[in-house]
Formats: C-alpha cells, structure tokens, sequence
C-alpha cells in the first residue's frame, strides 16, 4: 500500500469512527440508523385504537408529533366507540395495538369479559387521573361523599344505578373498590351497568345513573354541564394506580418484535414530551380536544390535566397526583404486581371463579424485556424489581406477595 492510500485509509478509518461516535451521542441519529438497520421494524404502519379520552394522549401525540416517524413506524391513531369494539378489533387483528384497559387485556387472557386470546401488555400509558361523578341529585339529599353515599343506601333502599365502562376493566374495579371500602356491595346493594366513556355525561343528564366512574374529561364536564360532581378521585382511591395500557396480541408480539419496542420508543418519548412542560400539556389538551380525538373543550381537559381540580361543591385544589405520562419513567414500566392486582379483583367480585397463577399469568402477559428493550433505546431507566408497593383508600397494602390471601381477605366481595 503505497502512502497516499494509506493516508486515505486512515482518513476514512477517523470519519468512520467519528461518525459512529456522533451516531452514539445523538439519540435521533442513533435512533434514525437503528430504525434503517438490522433492527428495522417488521411493520411501516401500526393502527393504533383509542377511546376518547385524556389519556389516550401519548399515543395521539407520538403520532402527532413525529415521534414515530424516528423509530420507522407511522402510528395511525384509530377512534373507537367503546371498549368491547377495542377488544373485538384486536382479538380479531384489525387493529395492531391500542391504548386500552389494564384489565381488559388479563379478562380477554383468561377468556372473561370476551374472547378468549393470549394477549400482552407491552407499557403503561399513564397513571391518575380517573374519578368518580356523583349526581347533583344525591348532593340534594346530603350526598358528597362515600360515607354519605352509605348512609342515604341504609337509610332509604331502593335501586341506585351506578356506571362503570367495561366489566373487568380499570372503572369497574375503582367503582367497585371505592363502594366497599365504604361498606357498600357494588352487586347486592346497588346495580352496576357498562356505558362507553364518552356516553357517561350524556347519560347522567337523562337520569340513566346516579354516579359513573370514567377517566377526563368527562368527570370534569359533568361539572360544568352542572349535573354532577367529583365524590373522590382514583388518585385519592390508590395514587400513582396503573390505568391504560399499550396491548396487544401474544401472537402480534411474536410475530413483530420490532414493531412492538419501536412503538414503544416513539410512546415513551410522547409521554415524556408531555410531561415536560406546562406548555407542552397545553399543545396536548389543544390536539386531543379536536374532533378527530376527544371532541370536547381544551379547557375541559387542561384544568385536570394541570392539576388544577375543582370538585363542583365549592371545593378547589392543586392536586400533585395528577394524570402523568412519564414522571421520569416511573409510569411505563409494566409492572408485574400491577397486572396481579386485576386479578385479584376480578377474582375477589367473583369474574373469576378460581384463584388464577397470578404471577405466572402476569409474566406471560406483561412484557417486562420487551420494555426494557424499548427503555434503553430512549435512555430511560427502568425499577430494580417487578414488584412495588402501595397503600389504598381503605389502608390496605397491596405488594404483590400473596396475591390468594389478599383476594380472600376482603370483608366486602361477591
């Protein structure tokens, strides 16, 4: 090799080596050449089904902002009516993924609540930011609360219809859990129906019920509409709780690995752009407010999602427990005693008539390596354990451990 080929040998060699360096120092560029590469998503184009509502919000932005586009997917967001055509749409495969229930997923597993198909829970979508409305008909009866709830039940029985938006899904359980820990049976001492999301206000306004669990914004038109209030939030019931889930099909994962983690990068960083500024939860409120989404007023969903709630009895507050969607990471992992503690609902109000393997069942429904992939494509750390810890509203501690003994130990169950 005579000099001049050398020299440019080496030139090469130093363009190479810095180009891998700036490749490994910019994520966009890392991510651009990831997606080119062998690691290129089996799938261009993933739909994506949503229900209309707050938390459909990373979803709708990592398309909306191209957040996609940098992992070499096109997330097409796709409307839907109701959490049962949510269900039918992936089990039969036309959708590929959606923003969905934590709960719907593990009954469509076990073949409760639908259909039964092996399914997989790939992140967390956010945590917060559900409540439960009461009528403005039992505050004129002294209702504002659960314990005034009890006492007017035990005081004048009679049928008090109370909505929840899918049977196993995450309202059902906070409505259900919310009534027993004030001594109230969800299924002897009230009646519970299943009203699509956007349905609830329409619903209460004709009298149809006399509360409704749901996500924003539609506890918060209630108020405005002046035909309900918030009687307490599902922060206040478990904060921090897991709420919607990135789902879809064992067999969809299998079959596209690469699509699923790349769907995964594009919705962390959504998640993770919104959650970092004021203004950027502004941008979100005025996307997701459109027809094409929500269809409601900005404001409607801004208020809640700031954390500024107003409960609709005079009773105003700054809430630090609000909807997030990335909270430095903490929201997306799919923790394994998350899943379990569906279960253990729908085995304690009686969906489930045996006690399922709850951790086995939660191991091969979330997919914890899978996200961890996706963690490390976007820099974002991920917990030491699969487990965590939490104290709700009627003081009992929830960890994971022994699931049997905890679905079993409630005084109020079916």
């Amino acid at each position: 090799m005579d000099k001049k080929t050398e020299v440019l040998d080496r030139r090469g060699f130093v363009k190479a080596a810095a180009g891998a360096s700036l490749l490994g120092m910019l994520p966009g560029l890392r991510a651009a050449a990831w997606a080119a590469g062998s690691d290129a998503p089996e799938k261009a184009e993933v739909r994506i089904g949503f229900i209309p509502l707050t938390d459909c919000a990373s979803v709708v932005m990592a398309a909306a902002k191209g957040f996609d586009k940098k992992y070499g997917i096109k997330i097409v967001p796709t409307k839907e009516a109701s959490w049962a055509s949510v269900r039918d749409k992936l089990v039969n495969g036309e959708l590929d993924a959606a923003h969905v229930l934590y709960g719907l997923i593990y009954g469509v597993h076990l073949g409760i609540g639908g259909p039964k198909k092996d399914m997989a829970t790939l992140m967390a979508l956010n945590n917060n930011g559900q409540a439960i409305t009461l009528a403005n008909k039992l505050k004129e009866q002294g209702v504002t609360d659960g314990a005034g709830l009890k006492k007017l039940i035990t005081a004048k029985p009679g049928e008090y219809t109370f909505a929840q938006t899918f049977p196993t899904g995450t309202h059902a359980m906070w409505l259900y859990y919310w009534l027993a820990a004030h001594d109230i049976n969800p299924f002897k001492d009230v009646k519970t129906i299943t009203v699509p999301p956007p349905q609830m206000v329409a619903n209460m306004r004709v009298g149809n019920m006399d509360g409704f669990c749901v996500g924003e914004p539609w506890n918060n038109r209630a108020i405005i509409d002046k035909i309900g209030f918030t009687a307490v939030t599902s922060q206040d019931i478990w904060t921090d709780h897991p709420e919607k889930v990135l789902g879809t099909t064992a067999d969809f994962v299998a079959k596209y690995p690469k699509t699923a983690i790349a769907m995964m990068c594009a919705i962390i960083e959504a998640g993770r752009w919104i959650d970092a500024s004021l203004a950027n939860r502004r941008e979100t409120a005025e996307t997701i407010a459109q027809k094409s989404y929500v269809n409601t007023d900005t404001d409607v969903i801004l208020e809640r999602m700031l954390g500024r709630y107003s409960n609709g009895l005079g009773k105003s507050w700054d809430d630090k427990n609000h909807m997030k969607f990335f909270n430095d990471g903490a929201v997306n992992y799919p923790y394994l005693s998350d899943g379990m503690w569906f279960l253990t609902q729908h085995k304690r109000w009686g969906l489930l008539k045996d006690d399922p393997d709850y951790l086995g069942v939660a191991k091969k429904v979330n997919q914890t390596e899978l996200y961890k992939q996706a963690a490390a494509r976007v820099g974002v750390s991920v917990p030491k354990s699969d487990m965590r810890s939490h104290k709700l509203i009627d003081g009992v501690v929830w960890d994971g451990k022994d699931p049997k003994k905890y679905a079993a130990g409630f005084k109020v169950k079916a």
